[in-house]
């Protein structure tokens, strides 16, 4: 992934879609031949030449301070998520000889936490979306992925290639879009990431949607919300879910779906838990 071209993609994604009067600024009169925000009044709600401010966007001005990078974000409206992304890519560092990574692993404490959270499903996601680790109801609620390879455990790869995920997840284009936008989000923090950069190939020649999501250039992290999964076998269920980064390892989230005591959720969890309940052997 070409960093010049990252950063133009994104900040010309950004400015297009702020309207000037949403940016404060009056009309000048002059035809609009791109929409939202040209390179000018950008630079000029930043406080910043026009001049500094493409070559910026052309990724050719170095690194720009922090104090550039909160005027760019205010004259943008960025969010905290979005700031992040623009930092990741203006930022230059030195190239260095790079391994590659290894195997995620999951501490033993980790695997005995999903194992106590029986009652609702509950994951562990790594980079790129992999998927480390999950216990029983998360398996029967989304897809048993430890029935997969392990290089093949993975959201992403699962919400937009599994002709299953499509039927099984609620609003599926607005979870499968969000994913696609974790994505982006990691692959500014990683560029040189090999296995990111095949799975994004992967999903570019066999997801139709992919393309124009990626495109986008939308990042997301995915903190807390709502979904719902609809179960052949327990029907409807509905979830809060909420994510927390592992403690002592920033590249790993725990994931845990919430459900309301009382709730037909709560009733189809419990078939469900039944339902994969480990048979065991009797005399």
């Amino acid at each position: 992934m070409e960093r010049s071209t990252e950063v133009a993609d994104f900040l010309r994604s950004r400015r297009a879609a702020i309207a000037p009067d949403r940016a404060g600024l009056p009309e000048d009169g002059r035809t609009r031949r791109v929409p939202g925000l040209r390179r000018d009044e950008v630079a000029r709600l930043a406080g910043v030449s026009t001049e500094y401010y493409t070559r910026l966007e052309q990724g050719r001005a170095g690194n720009p301070s922090a104090e550039v990078l909160d005027a760019l974000a205010r004259a943008l409206q960025l969010d905290a998520t979005e700031r992040e992304h623009l930092n990741d890519l203006l930022s230059r560092r030195a190239p260095v000889r790079r391994t590659p990574a290894g195997p995620q692993r999951v501490r033993p404490g980790l695997y005995l936490m999903l194992q106590t959270l029986d009652h609702v499903p509950a994951f562990i996601l790594g980079r790129r979306t992999d998927v480390l680790a999950t216990n029983r109801l998360a398996r029967a609620v989304l897809t048993d992925f430890d029935a997969m390879p392990a290089t093949r455990r993975n959201l992403a790869r699962y919400y937009l290639l599994d002709p299953e995920a499509r039927e099984r997840v609620g609003d599926w284009e607005r979870i499968a879009a969000e994913t696609v936008a974790m994505l982006r989000l990691e692959a500014g923090r990683h560029p040189n990431d090999r296995q990111l950069a095949d799975l994004v190939g992967e999903l570019t020649l066999r997801s139709p949607e992919f393309t124009g999501w990626w495109n986008d250039h939308r990042v997301l992290r995915r903190t807390h919300g709502a979904k719902v999964y609809r179960h052949p076998i327990a029907g409807e269920l509905q979830f809060a879910y909420e994510s927390f980064q592992v403690p002592g390892d920033a590249e790993q989230t725990l994931c845990v779906y919430q459900v309301e005591p009382g709730s037909p959720t709560a009733d189809g969890l419990r078939l469900l838990a039944s339902w994969t309940a480990p048979q065991h052997a009797t005399d």
